[in-house]
């Protein structure tokens, strides 16, 4: 059997990214939050937000509130106190905030519970802190981890300084030692990321909440003076549901943690031999893929 847990830090195109899962039929058998786009109690918020507006059915779990060593770093001068800027609505504001299980348990409970055939792969689309946990405090359980995306790094400038992306720069000691786990690794990094986009003539007809959020997140490029938004996330959450629109290359992938101007820059090696794979090119119109999971029969009704 094979199940799909993701990893998100909640920002507008991690909530896109699920609504591409549930487009594409993939079940999410679990959720797991972490500090990145903000700090995790407002992760937790939007998680708790769009679980009410969207009906999204996987349990949540609260993961890490800082990176492993490092002080915490933010977008929010980008995203907004939310991490969601919008043109209107918001998500729902649940006012009778829960405690939600731990996710170091719940991922451990999830990979032991694979039998010998089944799959567990995981969607790792915020800084990778959670999955660095897992893999100091149960590195035999690890290794179950069938496949890993992440959306991360760069093989190219950066988008947070000028050689690190910003997942990456927020935890670069995780990324480093998740990098060096032998886990069965796929990166969609900034420079394919920077390939994907979308103008405002792109948008799709949605719902009134889905459209102030998208037309928000494309106001960080709009207000800036650039045409078009980059698409990062759901680009990941496409390569779990559908793999064979990607093209890939095997190679080694490290992550500087020295503290000067190269912190968090990652490099990548081609390497036969190696368990990484980086997406170098698609075969489809991946952006539109991407926005036709937000039309009004795939996000949800007003």
């Amino acid at each position: 059997m094979s199940e799909l847990w993701v990893d998100t830090d909640f920002g507008f195109d991690d909530l896109w990214a699920l609504l591409l899962l549930r487009h594409l039929g993939v079940y999410v058998a679990g959720i797991s939050l972490v500090a990145g786009n903000t700090p995790l109690p407002q992760v937790i918020a939007n998680a708790l937000g769009a679980q009410q507006a969207y009906d999204f059915d996987a349990s949540l779990f609260a993961g890490a509130d800082r990176p492993l060593a490092r002080e915490r770093e933010t977008a929010e001068r980008i995203l907004g106190p939310r991490g969601m800027l919008s043109r209107g609505q918001h998500l729902p504001e649940v006012t009778a905030m829960q405690d939600l299980p731990d996710a170091a348990e719940g991922l451990q409970t999830w990979l032991r519970s694979a039998g010998e055939n089944d799959r567990r792969d995981i969607l790792a689309i915020g800084p990778l802190t959670n999955i660095a946990g897992l893999v100091r405090a149960a590195p035999e359980l690890a290794q179950k981890i069938t496949r890993l995306v992440w959306m991360g790094g760069s093989s190219g400038p950066g988008n947070h300084s000028p050689q690190a992306e910003f997942n990456a720069l927020a935890d670069p000691e995780a990324a480093a030692l998740v990098s060096q786990a032998g886990l069965p690794l796929d990166v969609i990094d900034l420079m394919l990321c920077r390939k994907v986009h979308f103008g405002p003539d792109d948008l799709p007809l949605t719902d009134g909440l889905t459209s102030d959020l998208l037309g928000g997140y494309l106001d960080i490029a709009l207000c800036r003076a650039r045409p078009r938004m980059l698409i990062y996330d759901p680009v990941a959450a496409l390569a779990i549901g559908k793999p064979q629109v990607f093209e890939f290359l095997q190679c080694s992938m490290t992550v500087s943690v020295t503290p000067d101007e190269t912190y968090g820059k990652s490099t990548f090696t081609q390497f036969n031999n190696g368990t990484t794979r980086l997406a170098v090119g698609t075969t489809t119109n991946v952006a539109q893929i991407c926005l036709n999971a937000l039309t009004m029969e795939h996000a949800h009704d007003d």
